[in-house]
């Protein structure tokens, strides 16, 4: 794979650039970006991991802390944090422990780093061999908890809304869609109708979540035609079991 990196510091000083040098010395393509949130945006197309140098100055960049989780959670991008044990704990108050690799310490061991960083593209490398999947949800708690129980056997990424799903499905791949049938806004049919109606995603599998189980609620979900359904009272178990028995069927299909 690409080893794309996005190294976000408060200045290119001659310290970043001698990492970004090392970067490029085991094949990896580092790209500097200030903190500032559009210049992040802006250079952040591409970026397969996000290498975070911190100072005593990191908790005034709540912002850009923010910005980097949801761009990081919705595209599964992890961040490699270089800086203090104190700078450390401040990132972690705004970015999620599932983000975050663990903290490179300074004083930098070169040698650690580097091994840090090739460690994770090579894991990045295993994670490209799993079945992606998409879980689309406004209830960010439940939404945590599903990643959580699969993000072990498949690569998972998440959108809160409707149209954040939309917008990632634009650049991204994925093999199935787990779609909440009731969100604010943007209902899971309006997704699963603007799903239907691109080219690019209208062969993707999409599985509604519901928390309604009557008969009712049910044949209103399958008359949209899904390729399935999951109650939100499924546990860990039967959900791991119905998805692979899924993926086993499209294997089967040659799909």
């Amino acid at each position: 794979m690409a080893k794309n990196i996005l190294f976000i510091a408060k200045a290119e000083t001659f310290i970043v650039k001698g990492l970004e040098a090392k970067l490029k010395g085991i094949g990896a393509d580092p790209v500097f970006a200030p903190f500032r949130l559009q210049e992040i945006e802006t250079k952040s197309a591409d970026t397969d991991l996000v290498i975070l140098y911190t100072d005593d100055e990191i908790a005034a960049n709540n912002q850009t802390l923010v910005f980097l989780k949801d761009l990081c959670a919705g595209r599964n991008i992890r961040i490699l944090t270089v800086g203090a044990k104190e700078e450390y704990d401040v990132v972690r108050k705004w970015i999620p422990q599932s983000v975050l690799l663990p903290l490179c310490e300074r004083p930098l061991d070169i040698e650690k780093f580097l091994d840090a960083v090739e460690g994770y593209f090579a894991d990045a490398t295993q994670q490209e061999r799993k079945k992606s999947i998409l879980i689309c949800d406004d209830d960010v708690q439940y939404m945590s908890m599903i990643m959580d129980w699969l993000k072990d056997s498949y690569r998972i990424s998440v959108a809160n809304g409707g149209m954040q799903a939309i917008t990632w499905l634009a650049t991204n791949h994925a093999d199935l869609i787990l779609l909440d049938y009731e969100m604010p806004i943007t209902s899971g049919p309006q997704v699963l109708q603007m799903i239907k109606s691109e080219p690019k995603t209208a062969d993707i599998p999409v599985f509604f979540l519901t928390g309604k189980g009557d008969k009712e609620s049910i044949m209103q979900v399958l008359a949209l035609k899904p390729a399935g359904y999951l109650l939100k009272t499924i546990d860990k178990a039967a959900l791991r079991k119905t998805l692979e028995e899924h993926f086993l069927k499209q294997t089967a299909k040659g799909q």
